[in-house]
């Protein structure tokens, strides 16, 4: 019987256990970065692509004894360390949407982010959120392409097929004139009109009530006198604008209803035309005129026929069509949109205030002896605590009596306080929209094409059976294996591996 010395035993065991250990671990090759893992540690997260790693893989290296993952390496890290300790983080030097595709590649869910991570990776979808409202604002300034027009106007397929009718061509062109002023020279001289009669207009509303504006009606009254005999003198009952307002009206209402004939004939889709809000205004102000001129012409004798001109104040909404001319006034207005929830809560609180301390004051002034009291309904207190909360103290009410005072102090830093805490969330809603706005008309329009990568053919082992590629299965493609793994083409193997190339081929051969 032969002997075996001990210290052979020790190390016969030792080997047996590393080369277990080394039959348990995994290498990694993401992006060109090599990690080392157990597959054990791989098989913790089930239904992953990283725990259904096979050798039969498109992706696999026998020679190299490692799989090799065309992706973002820095995102890898982050999974490689959600197997080994449970908890997903996110790196805050890698875009949203990159990380979440990096995710669905390695069948991981997006929602298994930490919490002390989950506001730094969420800002890419707030980001997202206003890019898309941007979008429907339409703030671009520069000129779309014919084939953009075709399609916004649903032409795309006559487009394409050079079957264009003159209406076809000349649509286009007119609502691009009359409703994008940044189109072109012609567009920008027709929006300078339009904005030119709007302020016009505006000022002659104006200016048509004040009294040097005014022409007195005269009229011949006759009366009794004294002795009993008649007479007449003259009176001015009432005054009316100067004959000129109302020429100055017909032109610029005239150039309105123009304008939104063209625009409805030429509009792309009549239906959104017509429920726009710019619109609505902009043809009820001008329906509004027409309604004054039958109003004046047949309702002009009826004693509340001034009460009628009430109804022409709409012609000053057509301040809005501005928007159309401004990117400003639009981010403007979509702020208050995007803050409704915020004014909402201003509101809340401010009624919630002035009922509170209304009736405060109401009863404070009554305690104590007060003669002179400006309190004598609760009421009454609203439009005080009103004034007082919005720190405007307009001064016609004002508490004598010390309580009064006291409570007219609680409620003016309520007022503050309140005012003050929604509107740093405004003003950041319209900051956020305005430098993207900002970034957006730097960003250049036209891009640098990326095409797709065609996989390099894979080389091929001399001697190997036909169809045996030195990095695959027999067959296998380059998206073969569970759930579409990536693969990649013929590469380096190591510095003692050499490359032997044919001019008249791109098939590579490598030897050992």
């Amino acid at each position: 019987m032969t002997y075996i010395p001990k210290k052979m035993h020790y190390t016969q065991a030792a080997m047996n256990l590393i080369n277990m250990d080394s039959e348990n671990r995994v290498v990694l090759n993401v992006g060109g970065i090599r990690h080392e893992t157990y597959k054990a540690t791989l098989k913790k997260i089930p239904a992953t692509r990283l725990s259904r790693l096979t050798e039969a893989l498109a992706n696999y290296d026998p020679i190299l004894n490692e799989y090799f993952f065309d992706r973002h390496p820095g995102v890898f890290a982050q999974v490689l360390n959600y197997y080994r300790t449970g908890k997903l983080h996110y790196p805050t030097d890698v875009c949203g949407p990159l990380f979440e595709e990096e995710l669905e590649f390695w069948g991981l869910d997006s929602n298994q982010v930490e919490p002390c991570c989950w506001m730094t990776y969420t800002q890419h979808r707030d980001t997202q959120e206003t890019l898309a409202v941007l979008d429907r604002l339409d703030l671009d300034t520069e000129k779309p392409s014919e084939e953009e027009l075709a399609r916004k106007f649903g032409f795309e397929e006559d487009y394409y097929k050079g079957t264009l009718s003159w209406w076809q061509e000349m649509k286009p062109r007119i609502w691009s004139l009359f409703d994008e002023p940044y189109s072109s020279n012609a567009a920008k001289t027709i929006g300078v009109v339009s904005v030119f009669f709007i302020c016009i207009s505006i000022l002659s509303f104006c200016l048509k009530t004040h009294p040097d504006m005014r022409v007195p009606i005269v009229q011949k009254v006759t009366v009794r006198t004294a002795n009993g005999s008649t007479a007449w003198v003259l009176d001015k009952p009432q005054t009316n604008a100067h004959i000129a307002f109302f020429y100055i009206e017909c032109v610029c209402n005239a150039w309105f209803t123009f304008e939104i004939l063209v625009r409805f004939i030429s509009s792309p889709n009549k239906c959104e035309f017509i429920k726009s809000s710019v619109n609505i205004i902009d043809y009820i102000a001008t329906l509004s005129f027409y309604i004054d001129l039958v109003l004046q012409r047949f309702a002009s004798h009826l004693e509340n026929a001034d009460i009628l001109e009430f109804f022409s104040i709409i012609r000053i909404m057509r301040l809005f069509k501005l928007t159309r001319h401004s990117s400003g006034l639009k981010i403007l207005i979509q702020t208050f949109r995007a803050s409704a929830k915020e004014l909402t809560l201003l509101v809340f609180f401010l009624v919630l205030g002035i009922v509170i301390f209304a009736s405060l004051v109401y009863y404070a002034e009554r305690i104590q002896p007060n003669p002179h009291n400006d309190f004598n309904s609760i009421p009454l207190g609203l439009w005080w605590a009103l004034v007082t909360m919005t720190t405007v103290g307009y001064g016609d009410m004002a508490p004598k009596t010390y309580i009064g005072m006291f409570v007219g102090a609680l409620c003016a830093l309520a007022g503050v306080l309140t005012i003050a805490l929604p509107v740093p969330v405004i003003v950041s809603n319209f900051a956020m929209y305005y430098s993207h706005t900002q970034a957006r008309a730097k960003l250049p329009k036209k891009r640098r094409r990326v095409l797709p990568v065609e996989q390099p053919r894979q080389a091929r082992i001399p001697g190997a059976p036909g169809g045996v590629s030195g990095c695959g299965t027999p067959g296998s493609g380059p998206h073969s294996g569970p759930m579409g793994s990536g693969g990649t083409g013929p590469r380096r193997m190591n510095n003692k591996t050499k490359d032997l190339v044919s001019p008249k081929s791109d098939m590579a051969f490598s030897f050992d």
